[in-house]
C-alpha cells in the first residue's frame, strides 16, 4: 500500500517511499504519467546521461539557455540539502507549496497495488510541475543508468547527451564499461540528435552501435583547450568558471548541445553562450567554503568525488593547485562504492586521512575506511564517529595543509546543511 500525503510534509512523504528501494523499469512511471495526462509529452527536453559530468553539463546548459531568454526547467539528483533543489526553473528551487501540490497530483494517480519508487514519485512530480509551469525547455539528468531510468519516457528529445562514462553503480548497471555504456545509450532515440563525450574504446563501440541502429545524427566531442582566460572549443572562446580540467570536456559537451539546438532553430547567440558559461554554478563540486569552527575561520574544499574517476579528477586538481602542500582529507564513502579504489585515487603517502560516516544507512564505517587506507598513508588514520568530530580533529594544528571534504554527495550535503543552520 502506498503512503499518504495527508498531514505529511513533502520530505516525509518522499522519504516514506524509500522502503520500495531501487527498481529500474518504465512501467510504473508510464502508468503514473498516463494518469496525470502525459505531461512529459508537453515539454521540449534535453536528456543527459553519463557517469561523471552530468550535473556540470546541466549547469552550463541552464545558464546559457537562461541567458538566451528562455524559461528553463532543470531536474537533477541527488539533492545536497533539500528535495526542492532537484526541481528548478531558471535556477530557482520549486516552492514548498508547489512541490506539495505536485505530489498531491501524483498521489491521486498512484495505483495502490502498483506502488512507485521514491525516484519515480519525484520524477512524476517534476514532469507535472514543468508542464503546469509551461517551461520553454527542460534539462533532465538521469538518476541511474538511462535505458530503464524513470526520466527515459520522452520519445523525441531535442538532444540526447552522454557525458563521460566510468565504472559506478555496477550492481545495477554492470561491471564493464561496455555494459554501463549500453545502459546509458538507452536515451538515444531514433533520428534524434545525440552529443557524446570522448570515452574509452569499449564504451565508444557500444555507443556507436546504438547511434547506427537509431540513425541518430551524432556529435562526438573532444575536450576544449585551455586558454589564459578560459577555454576554446572549435574556434569559440569562452570563460570557464567551474574548477577542474574535467570542465574542459563538460563545457565542450554543453557547447555542442547548444549548437544542436541552434541548428534546430533555437535562438541562442554567442553572447548568450559566453554569458551563460561565465555565470554557471554547480554547488558541492570543487567548491571552496569559508566557515567558522569553534570561533575560528577556516577554508575547506568540498567535492562529491563519489567514484574512482571523480576521485582522480579531484586528486589531479589539488596536485596542480597545491603541489607543495600536504593534504588533509575528511572522507566518507557509501558501502556500495569502490572504497579502496576511491581512497587509492585520492591519497598520497604523506597525506592525513580523517574518516567519517556518511549520513546514510549505507555508509561504510569510519573504522573500515581507516583499515582500508592504513597501507596507503604513513600516519595511521583514526576513525571519527561524526562529521563534526572529524572536522574538529582535521583543523587542529592544521598548519599550512589543504583540507578537502569528499567521498559522497550525501556527506557534502550534510556539511552544507550544517552551515545553513548556523
Amino acid at each position: 500500500m502506498s503512503p499518504k500525503l495527508i498531514n505529511s510534509s513533502p520530505e516525509a512523504y518522499l522519504d516514506s517511499f524509500d522502503k520500495f528501494g531501487i527498481h529500474l523499469g518504465l512501467e510504473r512511471i508510464q502508468q503514473l504519467l498516463d494518469a496525470l495526462g502525459n505531461p512529459h509529452q508537453q515539454i521540449p527536453v534535453i536528456h543527459v546521461a553519463g557517469t561523471n559530468g552530468k550535473g556540470s553539463v546541466c549547469a552550463f546548459l541552464l545558464s546559457i539557455l537562461q541567458a538566451a531568454g528562455y524559461r528553463v526547467g532543470r531536474y537533477t539528483s541527488p539533492h545536497l540539502i533539500d528535495w526542492r533543489e532537484r526541481i528548478t526553473i531558471n535556477g530557482e528551487w520549486i516552492r514548498d507549496q508547489d512541490l506539495l501540490e505536485a505530489l498531491q497530483q501524483v498521489e491521486s494517480a498512484i495505483n495502490p497495488d502498483f506502488p512507485p519508487t521514491q525516484f519515480e514519485v519525484i520524477t512524476a512530480a517534476m514532469w507535472w510541475y514543468f508542464a503546469a509551469q509551461k517551461v520553454d525547455i527542460a534539462i533532465l539528468e538521469t538518476g541511474l543508468g538511462g535505458r530503464l531510468d524513470a526520466t527515459n519516457v520522452c520519445d523525441r528529445p531535442l538532444v540526447s547527451v552522454i557525458t563521460s562514462i566510468g565504472l559506478d553503480h555496477c550492481q545495477q548497471l554492470g561491471n564493464t564499461l561496455g555494459a554501463i555504456a549500453s545502459e546509458k545509450s538507452g536515451i538515444i532515440k531514433p533520428l534524434c540528435p545525440v552529443v557524446i563525450a570522448e570515452s574509452h574504446t569499449e564504451a565508444i563501440s557500444v555507443l556507436q552501435a546504438k547511434v547506427t541502429e537509431c540513425e541518430a545524427p551524432v556529435t562526438w566531442v573532444s575536450a576544449a583547450q585551455p586558454t589564459t582566460t578560459g577555454a576554446i572549443y572549435q574556434g569559440f572562446e569562452y570563460p570557464l568558471p567551474l574548477l577542474g580540467k574535467h570542465q574542459l570536456i563538460n563545457s565542450a559537451v554543453a557547447i555542442a548541445t547548444i549548437q544542436s539546438l541552434r541548428n534546430q532553430g533555437w535562438e541562442i547567440s554567442e553572447a548568450a553562450m559566453r554569458t551563460g558559461l561565465a555565470n554557471a554554478q554547480w554547488s558541492g563540486r570543487l567548491q571552496w567554503i569559508e566557515f567558522n569552527l569553534d570561533g575560528k575561520s577556516h577554508k575547506i574544499l568540498i567535492d562529491g568525488a563519489h567514484n574512482v574517476a571523480a576521485a582522480e579528477y579531484l586528486r589531479q586538481f589539488v596536485d596542480e593547485a597545491f603541489p607543495h602542500q600536504r593534504k588533509r582529507w575528511v572522507i566518507g564513502i557509501l558501502n556500495t562504492k569502490d572504497q579502496a579504489g576511491i581512497l587509492k585515487a585520492l591519497l598520497a603517502p604523506d597525506d592525513l586521512l580523517f574518516p567519517v560516516p556518511v549520513p546514510s544507512s549505507a555508509t561504510t564505517s569510519p573504522q573500515d575506511l581507516a583499515q582500508i587506507a592504513s597501507s596507503m598513508v604513513r600516519v595511521k588514520p583514526h576513525p571519527y564517529a561524526s562529521l563534526n568530530l572529524g572536522l574538529a580533529a582535521t583543523f587542529e594544528d592544521q598548519q599550512n595543509d589543504v583540507v578537502i571534504l569528499c567521498g559522497s554527495l550525501y556527506l557534502v550535503g550534510e556539511f552544507l546543511s550544517q552551515l545553513a543552520s548556523t
